[in-house]
C-alpha cells in the first residue's frame, strides 16, 4: 500500500479520534485526572467492555441510529481507555492496536491487498484459516486437535454462544446424533439427572447437571436452526414488558398482591402483548 493521504473528511475523522485520545489521556493524568479513571486496571474495566458491547448490539437491533452512534462511542471509549491504561504501564499504545489490526486485515485479505485470486467463498475461507494458522505458529497442513480449537470458544465467548459454537464444530467433525430424536432422548436423560442432582443437595453436582441440560437445549436449538441467545434475549424482553404492563395497572406495589392476583395481572399483560403482536 502507498502513502496514506487523508481526504478532508478523513482528516476530520482522525481529528475527532485524536480529541478522544487526548480526553482519555487527561482523565488518566496523574496530576489533574479523574480519581476513578486513574484507579482503573485492565481487569476492572472488563465488565464495562462486555456491557458496552451488549448495549451496542441492543442499539443495532433497535434500528435507532442515534442510539447506535452513542453506543458505538461508548464501545470505542473502552478501546481507547484500555489502550491508555496499557500505555501508562509501558505495555502498548493505541497506535500499536490500530497498526496491529490494520496489518492483520491486510495479511488476511491477500485477494484484496495482494495478488491472490479466489474463485469461491470456500476458497476464501480456506485461505483465511491457513493464514490464521501461520499467525499462530501452526503448520497449516497439519490438522489441529479439535479440542484445541473448541477450548478457545470456551475461553473467549459468552457461555451460550460458546456452547453453540462448540456443538456446531463438533457436529461438523462427525460428533453428532443421527436424528433429532436422539437429541430429545438426551434432553430427557439430562433432565432426569438434573432432578436427581437437585434431590441430592450437592451444589457442585447440581451445577454440573444443569450445565449438561443447558448444553443439550442449545443442541436442540442448533438442530432446529434457532439462535438460543436471541431466544433468551427475547424472553428477557417479554418478561420486562409484561412486568411494566402489570405495574401500569397496579394500584399498589406488586409485593402487596397475592400470588393469585399477580397471576391474573400476568395473564392480562401476556394477552395485551399478544394482541399488539409483541
Amino acid at each position: 500500500m502507498g502513502t496514506f493521504e487523508p481526504t478532508p473528511q478523513q482528516a476530520e475523522v482522525l481529528s475527532a479520534i485524536q480529541q478522544l485520545v487526548e480526553v482519555v489521556a487527561q482523565l488518566r493524568s496523574p496530576d489533574s485526572g479523574c480519581p476513578w479513571d486513574l484507579a482503573q486496571t485492565p481487569e476492572t474495566l472488563i465488565p464495562y467492555v462486555i456491557e458496552e458491547a451488549y448495549e451496542t448490539v441492543d442499539a443495532i437491533r433497535s434500528g435507532n441510529t442515534s442510539a447506535i452512534c452513542e453506543e458505538l462511542g461508548d464501545l470505542l471509549l473502552q478501546v481507547v481507555l484500555q489502550s491508555q491504561v496499557a500505555s501508562d504501564a509501558g505495555q502498548f499504545t493505541l497506535q500499536d492496536v490500530a497498526e496491529g489490526i490494520s496489518q492483520k486485515l491486510i495479511r488476511r485479505h491477500p485477494h484484496v491487498f495482494g495478488k491472490v485470486k479466489v474463485q469461491t467463498i470456500d476458497e476464501l475461507h480456506q485461505n483465511w484459516e491457513q493464514i490464521k494458522a501461520v499467525e499462530k505458529g501452526e503448520d497449516p497442513n497439519v490438522i489441529q486437535p479439535l479440542s484445541k480449537k473448541l477450548s478457545r470458544y470456551g475461553r473467549s465467548l459468552p457461555p451460550i454462544m460458546a456452547s453453540l459454537k462448540i456443538s456446531q464444530k463438533a457436529a461438523a467433525a462427525g460428533f453428532e446424533w443421527e436424528t433429532v430424536d436422539g437429541v430429545w432422548e438426551k434432553f430427557n436423560e439430562e433432565l432426569t439427572e438434573f432432578k436427581d442432582a437437585i434431590a441430592s443437595g450437592d451444589k457442585a453436582h447440581q451445577e454440573s447437571e444443569l450445565g449438561d441440560l443447558l448444553f443439550t437445549v442449545i443442541n436442540l436449538a442448533r438442530w432446529y436452526d434457532l439462535d438460543p441467545s436471541a431466544a433468551l434475549q427475547g424472553t428477557n424482553k417479554r418478561f420486562v414488558q409484561r412486568l411494566q404492563l402489570m405495574e401500569a395497572v397496579a394500584d399498589r406495589p406488586l409485593e402487596n398482591y397475592t400470588l393469585a392476583e399477580l397471576e391474573t395481572l400476568w395473564q392480562q399483560a401476556k394477552a395485551t402483548l399478544r394482541e399488539s403482536g409483541k
